[in-house]
């Protein structure tokens, strides 16, 4: 599903115009990603939460030549489903 599939889905669900649906998704998303850039975690129970944890730098092989390469150390966005949703995708 794209985001434009999944505006549809809201607005029908929801009893929205197409508009406004994409009007709360682009909400959802800005205000979790400014969440997330301040270090905060976003739960929605049931769902799951969002969090930014991060990744230490390491060594790994440049697949072409096989030599070792230093990755740097970042901030990655993680995603733990909620119980709800796990069940219901089994």
């Amino acid at each position: 599903m794209n985001k434009a599939e999944l505006i549809d889905a809201i607005a029908n669900k929801a009893s929205l115009s197409k508009a406004d649906a994409k009007k709360a998704l682009d909400a959802f998303v800005d205000t979790t990603s400014e969440a997330l850039k301040k270090g905060d975690r976003v739960a929605l129970v049931g769902f799951g939460s969002f969090s930014v944890s991060k990744r230490g730098a390491r060594t790994g092989r440049n697949p072409q030549t096989g030599q070792p390469i230093t990755i740097k150390a970042k901030k990655v966005v993680k995603f733990k489903a909620g119980s709800d949703l796990a069940s219901s995708v089994q």
